[in-house]
């Protein structure tokens, strides 16, 4: 199995399973605390692999919908910078980088890089690469300024 997974996908599995992961815990406790021998690791062991199987799904799975989420947000952003542009401000900031916002938007990057960082409805939703749209955007809030 495959457990290198980026931290999306372990907050989420965690988040759908809490319950039987807390109830798992406490039984592991009381196992490691009562039983003195070869069995207490065996139950252990059972009690990880019925938890896993309880799950319903494997962590391939959870993954799989945090980038379906993940793509749906990035669409959203996408259809906002071609809707927003002409209510788009540019903003020099004193570090040497800029910002650019529109109502749902935010860009902040260098002048010259290839990728700025993207905020959708204040939460940052990552680094993106400056592709057509997004040059576009920098070039419409630049003139409307």
């Amino acid at each position: 199995m495959d457990f290198i997974y980026d931290e999306q996908t372990w907050t989420t599995f965690f988040q759908d399973n809490w319950l039987v992961l807390v109830l798992a815990l406490v039984a592991l406790f009381i196992v490691i605390g009562i039983v003195r021998t070869i069995v207490k690791w065996a139950l252990v062991a059972a009690i990880v692999v019925g938890v896993i199987a309880y799950s319903g799904y494997t962590l391939e799975d959870v993954k799989s919908i945090g980038t379906k989420v993940t793509d749906s947000v990035k669409q959203e952003a996408i259809q906002a910078m071609a809707g927003e542009a002409n209510a788009a401000t540019y903003t020099s900031n004193g570090d040497g980088t800029f910002t650019v916002k529109t109502n749902n938007l935010e860009l902040t990057g260098k002048p010259n890089a290839n990728e700025v960082e993207v905020k959708f409805r204040g939460a940052k939703i990552g680094t993106w690469k400056i592709d057509d749209a997004i040059r576009t955007l920098i070039d419409t809030a630049k003139s409307n300024g």
